[in-house]
């Protein structure tokens, strides 16, 4: 098969996505085509003469346009990209721009499928705000192919536009080959002594992920037991939790580490994840830190539950409720047969439920079958 993959460029959840899943149908021998504004940040050190490639979508500059028009301009290449390599399906990542710019191709030229996945903010934020509302909603009306990260996506999906048509739900996956347990005690001792449980959090740091919450269960634990925070990410709210941090007084017991690359380092080493969203359609993070044997405290919103079992391997709290999930980090933490139990079933739901073995054919199956329909 022949794949147009359109995606957003940046380290966030649907990108990640976007690129590991188009690598995998890569190595499966198809034809594979990125197509953005910048190369999608996983990308890096991989195709060659074989793929997958990256088609780059131009920019343009006139005085009588006041702003960007992305779509445009990535329906413009995506027509390129079609109408050159033969492409049978465009994989777009994101109602908007992507999948309106596939809409919009397959118009142009009256070839290539349209198949949209829908990643969370989507539907949940960008799609719910009355500038877009018609225009996501149509590109979900008029893509072949629909699918969802979750159960929970595709039910809000379909009573924020009011939408009765089929939704498949696939969840993401992890490659635990690359998040695994690093056993070595020098690559810890980078961040913290061998007496201190290590805590992380990744997230864009927008306002849904709570990174003050963060902060005050850390603060909590860290007044407990000896223990050190990673954040691992950047964003409009990094500064606020910055600032309380040094308020709660925890600051020099956390390190804010920006967009770190190697986050499957800083995973396989942490004890304990945290992720008090109030909202979250899948919760990758989340499972990358499973994968690595970390347990995981959660807020009870979204998809989470999907990924994270109850009691199992990680305890879900109310949103916001900082004290109960400082409470449950603390009961994980110092029950040591608890916390061995945690991260083995942790390491197990990521390497079965959610292997590339199980999704990925999934994808394959979706393509095939919109491409024969």
């Amino acid at each position: 098969m022949k794949i147009a993959v359109l995606c957003h460029a940046s380290a966030g959840g649907s990108g990640v996505v976007a690129t590991e899943l188009g690598l995998q149908v890569a190595r499966a021998g198809h034809d594979v085509h990125f197509v953005g504004t910048a190369q999608p940040f996983r990308l890096s050190g991989h195709g060659g003469m074989r793929g997958p490639y990256f088609h780059q979508v131009s920019s343009f500059a006139y005085a009588l346009f006041e702003q960007p028009y992305p779509e445009l301009a990535a329906a413009n290449t995506l027509t390129e990209v079609i109408l050159e390599h033969g492409v049978q399906l465009s994989h777009a990542h994101y109602a908007i721009p992507h999948a309106t710019a596939a809409i919009h191709a397959r118009a142009i030229t009256g070839r290539s499928h349209v198949m949209t996945t829908l990643h969370g903010t989507d539907v949940t934020l960008v799609g719910a705000e009355p500038a877009f509302r018609h225009t996501t909603r149509h590109a979900i009306e008029r893509s072949n192919h629909v699918t969802a990260v979750s159960h929970f996506l595709a039910g809000q999906t379909r009573e924020v536009f009011g939408v009765d048509r089929e939704i498949e739900v696939i969840h993401n996956f992890v490659d635990g080959d690359r998040f695994t347990r690093i056993a070595d005690p020098a690559v810890r001792a980078r961040f913290a002594h061998p007496d201190e449980a290590l805590l992380v959090h990744v997230s864009n740091f927008r306002p849904v992920k709570r990174a003050e919450d963060v902060v005050q269960v850390f603060a909590r634990v860290a007044s407990e037991m000896p223990a050190r925070l990673l954040m691992v990410g950047d964003g409009p709210e990094r500064p606020r939790a910055f600032e309380l941090a040094r308020q709660l007084g925890v600051i020099g017991r956390t390190q804010f580490l920006g967009s770190f690359p190697d986050v499957e380092t800083i995973l396989g080493i942490s004890d304990l994840f945290l992720l008090p969203s109030s909202n979250e359609s899948f919760g990758l993070a989340a499972l990358e830190a499973m994968s690595c044997e970390v347990p995981v405290v959660a807020a009870r919103a979204g998809g989470i539950p999907e990924v994270v079992d109850d009691g199992v391997n990680g305890i879900l709290c109310a949103v916001g409720d900082v004290d109960g999930m400082a409470h449950a980090a603390l009961n994980i933490l110092r029950d040591r047969d608890l916390y061995t139990a945690m991260a083995r079933a942790a390491r197990e739901a990521a390497v079965t439920r959610f292997h590339p073995n199980q999704i990925v054919p999934q994808y394959l199956q979706a393509y095939e079958t919109t491409i024969r329909r």
